[in-house]
């Protein structure tokens, strides 16, 4: 039986088993994929389901989907092919993880064993005695009120905290009563579009490229994701107008301070542009903070929010400072917003303990102390890259600020980025397309990399780098290969 065949009579959500632990979804999903193709339940060349339909078959968000499809391609267990779907890799099955590893050096679950994937932070370093000192005495501490059902905009003291680093590191200004405590950004911006599509908004100015979860987040909520470019100097603040007078768009959300995946930071001149741009519109600016702490050149520029606080509101995270599996953050908004999303938060606040501990990392300054350890670290490893990069792949352009957990690498002309990520998963290398987070169909382009350094040991950046360029050397366009 044909593989189209196989696909057309498979019960995705009894191949597909997702457990019910306590993973993350993201994490449960990808191995139910690698455990239905070791035990045969799918075979090799099997097309999977478009992202939204599985999304709907197993109950989960498309970005979970979605998410997990990149990772796969990028590991080349899975193939992308346009006008074809995500199909399972020939060869899948042969190199299947075992449900058992033994090895201790083994990767961790869903992660390569070379990993410049960007957006992950330096797993090993995550302050766990800092972390769990915070959290018991944040246990021993609080009242019996405390232990009740949670306030859905979050507790007060952590509230408090955020709002006091915000203004102190970032130089935002708000007040109390200004922040929701949140499970994160796209916890964030699932509220906030929420927000925005009860208040009549049905569509929000985007970034291209950008993060495409948050797109995501937008869709699901009814919002239709409009492109704006972005070049040099950040995003392209005439075209965002342009943009928003043909689709009535009056809410835009961006990157300020260090775009990903391009690594620029907004001009002055741009900033400025944004903020009387929706002033003129009666408009909205999302900020979405990103890694804006991680700046290694200078200090990072302030928040866009302290600009003007009643036309900015501001997402940001411990996902891409500390670890994602801390599930906290916080969106801070303009009085007006904040009194639109009324009592209904827009979903169950954060554990409260969690909340308190999130307080006493603030406040006690062991998230400050963490935060310099890591530009250390990362100042470092960004310089050891760009070392490894300029002594393997001579001449190719490594674009983006000293800031983040990642660098764009261009590709040579003829040489199609998929391609190259293709043939670094097969040497264990993972590595991102820029075309990938684009919102508009990829068209003819210069061909790169996102290339990450933050979840990367030190000790094998030089071995990373090296099956990195060999796979940029190795790979050709079909019509070169045909010569």
């Amino acid at each position: 039986m044909g593989s189209a065949q196989t696909n057309s009579v498979l019960a995705w959500d009894t191949v597909l088993d997702l457990g019910d632990d306590d993973a993350p979804l993201v994490a449960r999903l990808e191995r139910a994929v690698r455990d239905a193709v070791h035990a045969g339940r799918v075979p090799g060349g099997a097309a999977l389901p478009p992202s939204r339909a599985l999304a709907e078959t197993l109950g989960v968000s498309r970005w979970v989907v979605t998410e997990v499809y990149g990772q796969l391609v990028a590991e080349g267990f899975c193939e992308a092919r346009v006008g074809s779907g995500t199909r399972i890799a020939a060869g899948a099955a042969a190199h299947a993880t075992p449900k058992h590893p033994t090895s201790s050096t083994a990767a961790p679950a869903g992660r390569a064993r070379l990993d410049l994937a960007p957006g992950v932070p330096d797993l090993r370093h995550v302050p766990r005695a800092a972390w769990l000192r915070a959290l018991r005495d944040a246990l021993t501490d609080a009242p019996d009120a405390d232990l009740g059902a949670p306030d859905p905009a979050g507790h007060p003291a952590a509230r408090a905290a955020v709002v006091e680093y915000l203004a102190r590191a970032r130089s935002t200004c708000a007040g109390l009563d200004d922040v929701l405590v949140t499970h994160g950004a796209t916890d964030g911006m699932t509220r906030l579009a929420r927000a925005l599509r009860s208040a009549g908004h049905r569509a929000v100015l985007v970034e291209d490229p950008s993060w495409g979860r948050l797109r995501d987040v937008e869709r699901d909520a009814g919002l239709v994701p409009v492109p704006v470019p972005v070049d040099g100097r950040g995003v392209d603040v005439d075209a965002l107008a342009a943009a928003a007078a043909r689709t009535g768009a009056r809410a835009a959300l961006v990157a300020p301070a260090h775009q990903f995946p391009t690594g620029v930071a907004l001009a002055p001149e741009r900033r400025d542009a944004l903020v009387s741009w929706a002033r003129t519109v009666d408009g909205l600016v999302v900020e979405d903070d990103y890694d804006a702490e991680f700046r290694y050149d200078r200090r990072p520029v302030a928040a866009l929010q302290g600009h003007d606080p009643g036309r900015v509101a501001l997402l940001g995270s411990l996902s891409k400072t500390v670890s994602p599996a801390f599930g906290l953050g916080w969106l801070v908004l303009p009085p007006r917003w904040r009194e639109r999303l009324g009592a209904d938060a827009g979903g169950p606040a954060p554990s409260t303990l969690d909340q308190l501990a999130l307080a006493r990392f603030l406040t006690g300054g062991g998230y400050e102390r963490h935060l310099r350890a890591a530009r250390g670290r990362f100042r470092r490893r960004r310089a050891a890259l760009l070392d490894a990069l300029s002594a393997t792949l001579p001449g190719l352009p490594v674009t983006g600020l000293a800031a983040g957990l990642h660098v764009v690498l261009g590709l040579p002309d003829g040489v199609p980025a998929a391609a190259v990520v293709r043939a670094a998963a097969a040497r264990e290398v993972a590595v991102a397309d820029l075309r990938r987070y684009r919102v508009s169909a990829a068209g003819p382009g210069a061909e790169a990399l996102v290339v990450g350094y933050g979840n990367l040991a030190d000790a094998r950046m030089g071995e990373a780098v090296a099956a990195l360029a060999a796979a940029v050397r190795t790979t050709t366009t079909p019509a070169t290969s045909q010569k």
